[in-house]
């Protein structure tokens, strides 16, 4: 439901939270859900009794983090660095649903073959132009 997010923020809902209880693995980041919104946790819950793994990463301990089969303290304002750790892990294993991303993602037309890393960069990001030291899409 893309259109959710436009509708009623960034914070809003961006799914059904019925279809979380056909998950096999949730995860919860940066919300103490089971408080904030308990209606929509109760499918997360049902979920969890019909095997899905509950991962739960928050700098606070909470209702969320009790039900959570997987709970990670991180530091406030990591989520980033932790999230792209996640990202690269998933890349470098080939952890991921290949048949997934080719077809209902725009992952195809993100990655280029002329990417650079910030080491191959001298620390710069990827896309910037020396001569006008702009960056470029």
């Amino acid at each position: 439901m893309p259109g959710l997010g436009t509708t009623v923020g960034r914070g809003g809902a961006t799914s059904f939270p019925q279809d979380l209880v056909n998950s096999d693995c949730i995860l919860i980041m940066g919300s103490n859900m089971a408080e904030a919104h308990p209606i929509a946790f109760a499918n997360v819950v049902k979920a969890k009794e019909r095997g899905a793994q509950v991962i739960h990463i928050d700098p606070h301990y909470s209702r969320t983090s009790a039900l959570a089969n997987l709970y990670i303290s991180t530091r406030a304002g990591s989520d980033i660095v932790f999230l792209g750790s996640i990202i690269s892990y998933l890349l470098e294993q080939k952890a991921y649903f290949s048949d997934y991303v080719v077809n209902y993602t725009n992952a195809p037309m993100l990655i280029r073959k002329d990417f650079q890393d910030t080491e191959e960069l001298n620390g710069l990001f990827s896309g910037y132009d020396s001569e006008t030291g702009t960056y470029t899409d």
